[in-house]
């Protein structure tokens, strides 16, 4: 009876490998999302801190960055919270598997249901992280410069390069 309890055990473990290592990825795209995440705040920080000091003309831009920002900020939170349900679904079908392993219930509905939950979650979570994507390549401003700069504006004249 023990190496039968021994043997479920060890093919439960095989069989929660997969959700592991998909729980592994996930981990990783958390990363990617949260450094993401850090980036436009400091931006936001950073347009906010020019905003007491701008010239008025400068004002209007800076207010539709920081919106920009707060934009790509909530896509990229909801990505986040996408993937957190992702990891905590793919977790729970783990627990799931090994209490199916001991109990007399049939829970085979379950752990799918759980499993294909956790992968929606994570397709929303990818969705939001490429709608975030596309809105800061549009954003990006390369080679474009602040007319005030360019007319002579507290540097000399020296032209600088618009933020994103």
């Amino acid at each position: 009876m023990e190496e039968t309890q021994i043997a479920a055990i060890a093919h439960t473990i095989q069989v929660s490998v997969a959700p592991v290592f998909l729980l592994t990825g996930v981990s990783a795209m958390l990363g990617v999302l949260t450094s993401r995440l850090a980036r436009i705040v400091d931006r936001a920080r950073k347009l906010e801190a020019e905003m007491p000091t701008a010239p008025p003309g400068r004002v209007l831009g800076l207010r539709k960055a920081l919106r920009q920002q707060a934009r790509r900020a909530r896509l990229t939170n909801r990505a986040i919270t996408f993937c957190i349900g992702c990891a905590l679904l793919i977790s729970s079908v783990i627990v799931v598997l090994f209490v199916g392993t001991f109990s007399r219930w049939n829970l085979s509905a379950l752990i799918a249901g759980l499993y294909v939950a956790a992968i929606v979650s994570l397709i929303g979570g990818l969705f939001c992280f490429l709608r975030e994507v596309q809105l800061a390549t549009r954003y990006l401003r390369i080679g474009e410069f602040d007319p005030e700069q360019i007319a002579g504006g507290t540097d000399g004249g020296a032209p600088t390069q618009r933020a994103p």
